[in-house]
């Protein structure tokens, strides 16, 4: 009874974090990267690549700072530890944006992410990429987690490529029900990593199809 009632005080809380899921043509409206037509054939390894991060990738990471930072500190010395570790461990901000910049690294010859589209533009590196990520972790009202990124690919008078992605989402069985074990607690939260994993492992396939092609 103690581990339930501690867990909804911390559920209660990650409830109150809220995932903004912005439309990715917004973000390609607002940065006036138009999907026109380009072949895939032009992209190779050798070539620079300029990254830009999406405004939904920039909200969702902010999403899971604060999902991180509340499972890090909310509740403080009140919850199981391993439940608050498997909060914490499965919302790691880096994780995904280290992986994805680390396949874009090992795929081309280099990579260099700009704050700003005009930036980018003066830069003029050979390809640029539009990045776009989404989660959506456990709380309350939400047992669906879901992982998705995207890479836009164009070249380098902004005309749309092709994309590689990665997407995965899955039920989980409550948490929040009443007599369950800390372990069993901590194991169904600790799938929230996985599916991140398993979509990232996704991306990695796509991106190494999608420069075979070229």
């Amino acid at each position: 009874m103690r581990t339930f009632i501690q867990l909804v005080s911390m559920v209660l809380m990650l409830g109150a974090v809220v995932v903004n899921n912005a439309a990715v043509a917004g973000d390609l409206r607002d940065s006036h990267l138009l999907p026109i037509g380009a072949s895939v054939d032009s992209l190779h390894t050798v070539q620079s690549v300029g990254v830009l991060l999406s405004d939904n990738t920039r909200d969702n990471l902010s999403y899971l700072e604060r999902y991180h930072d509340m499972a890090l500190h909310g509740a403080k010395d009140a919850l199981d530890g391993r439940i608050r570790q498997a909060f914490v461990n499965s919302s790691d901000p880096e994780l995904a944006i280290d992986w994805l910049m680390s396949s874009l690294q090992g795929t081309f010859s280099s990579v260099t992410v700009y704050d700003s589209l005009d930036a980018l533009v003066q830069a003029r590196p050979d390809v640029v990429v539009m990045l776009d990520t989404h989660n959506q972790l456990l709380t309350q009202r939400n047992d669906v987690v879901e992982a998705r990124f995207i890479a836009r690919f164009y070249d380098a008078n902004l005309q749309y490529i092709a994309r590689a992605e990665g997407s995965v989402h899955k039920q989980v069985p409550s948490v929040w029900v009443r007599d369950k074990a800390a372990p069993e607690i901590a194991a169904q939260i600790e799938q929230q990593r996985d599916v991140q994993l398993d979509a990232l492992k996704q991306f990695d396939v796509s991106l190494k199809a999608l420069v075979r092609a070229g």
